[in-house]
């Protein structure tokens, strides 16, 4: 929904015509029972456009593939610009993808998109997914966008074990401060309680390179709003703090998004 919004928009960040139809009236009754703070959705469009350069910037370097990790609602195989014969792989759960497909089967993506059923908790069933999904592939670039912050610490640490691979040069994804996790899990404990935040590391990337990791790019969401001219109002006073140092994010109730290799 709040990529539809942006769409909407005379100076969008991106266009996302499908959207809407995505989002549906489930959609609008999510985006209205959240916090007055969120409800315009600047973290989920600055997410959005700096995923959106990134992956433009990949492909110029040389990605010939894109692993899309519980992908989701993601139309960017719909609305990017992307070569005709790039290789686009979405992975998740069964019943999400049907219902992706149904919502979507009279559109055609820019790309040879490929849509996966997988329990990627499952480590078996991660790996064989991911020996086929990466097969060919000589610079792929691994998205997980939106999914750190609801595993538990060993699956993110298996997470990363799994995509650690030659095949992979780039890994983008967004996590949570520890701030964060705790004002969501507070202010919002009747929408989340099936899927609560817990993953939000007190080293913010240092976790990450401390697993073997190497930091290309990173910014939190609530700076990079502020960049592309989408924080709210009474949320810019905050802009005048220090910078955020993504190895110590301390209690302010950001995330971030990262991009890595190894």
């Amino acid at each position: 929904m709040h990529r539809a919004t942006e769409s909407a928009r005379p100076d969008a960040l991106f266009n996302d015509p499908l959207a809407e139809r995505l989002a549906g009236e489930h959609g609008r009754a999510i985006v209205a029972g959240v916090p007055r703070s969120t409800r315009n959705g600047w973290w989920l469009v600055a997410r959005t456009k700096i995923i959106d350069d990134a992956i433009a910037r990949a492909i110029t370097d040389g990605c010939d593939r894109v692993l899309n990790l519980a992908a989701g609602l993601d139309t960017r195989p719909y609305r990017s610009q992307l070569p005709p014969e790039f290789t686009w792989v979405e992975a998740d759960l069964p019943k999400l993808l049907e219902e992706k497909t149904r919502l979507l089967a009279d559109q055609e993506p820019h790309c040879r998109l490929t849509r996966t059923a997988v329990d990627l908790a499952d480590p078996q069933a991660r790996g064989a997914f991911l020996d086929d999904a990466l097969d060919g592939a000589g610079k792929a670039f691994v998205l997980t966008e939106g999914l750190l912050m609801y595993l538990d610490d060993r699956d993110v640490v298996s997470l990363s074990e799994a995509i650690k691979r030659p095949e992979v040069a780039w890994w983008m994804f967004d996590f949570a401060f520890p701030g964060l996790k705790n004002m969501m899990n507070r202010k919002m404990a009747g929408m989340m309680q099936n899927a609560p935040f817990k993953f939000a590391p007190e080293n913010g990337l240092a976790y990450f390179e401390d697993l073997g990791w190497r930091t290309l790019e990173a910014e939190s969401l609530f700076e990079a709003a502020h960049r592309f001219h989408r924080l709210p109002l009474l949320m810019r006073p905050a802009t005048w703090l220090p910078r955020t140092d993504p190895r110590h994010p301390g209690r302010r109730p950001w995330s971030a998004a990262a991009l890595l290799t190894h």
